[in-house]
């Protein structure tokens, strides 16, 4: 009997931001808002069910307009797990905080951005990475 193997190439079209900051993820949020002058709203938890390990839980923060989205997501899960690395992107196991940004310009721009998030009292360091050079960039497809 033939075995069929499914590959899936998926293509990122947003630019990534790793954050390490030891505060909540609220107060991240809320320095988002003000420095940034966007809105990111709390959403759902991010569920991750892998068969084996049980499930991994990340917080979720949007901000979307017609023209602009905003995803901060927490890099390691909230619940409980019996993996090692616990992180919804492992290869990036460093950084508190993922923030994606899709269509930013001007202002927020990728260079912009990641200055003003330098800037940022509860960001302790900050760096972009290209997401379609990652491992697990699966992962962001929400």
């Amino acid at each position: 009997m033939k075995t069929f193997t499914l590959d899936v190439e998926y293509e990122c079209d947003f630019a990534l931001f790793g954050l390490v900051s030891s505060t909540r993820d609220y107060t991240l949020a809320w320095a988002l808002n003000r420095a940034l002058r966007l809105r990111l709203v709390k959403q759902p938890e991010l569920l991750l069910n892998l068969l084996s390990h049980g499930r991994l839980v990340f917080t979720h923060y949007l901000y979307a307009t017609e023209t602009l989205t905003f995803r901060l997501l927490r890099n390691r899960s909230i619940a409980p797990s019996t993996l090692k690395k616990p992180f919804l992107a492992p290869d990036m196991k460093e950084y508190d905080y993922l923030l994606a940004v899709s269509n930013g310009s001007g202002a927020l721009a990728d260079d912009a951005l990641l200055q003003q998030l330098m800037a940022l009292d509860v960001v302790q360091y900050a760096c972009q990475f290209d997401p379609n050079s990652l491992k697990y960039k699966e992962n962001f497809t929400i």
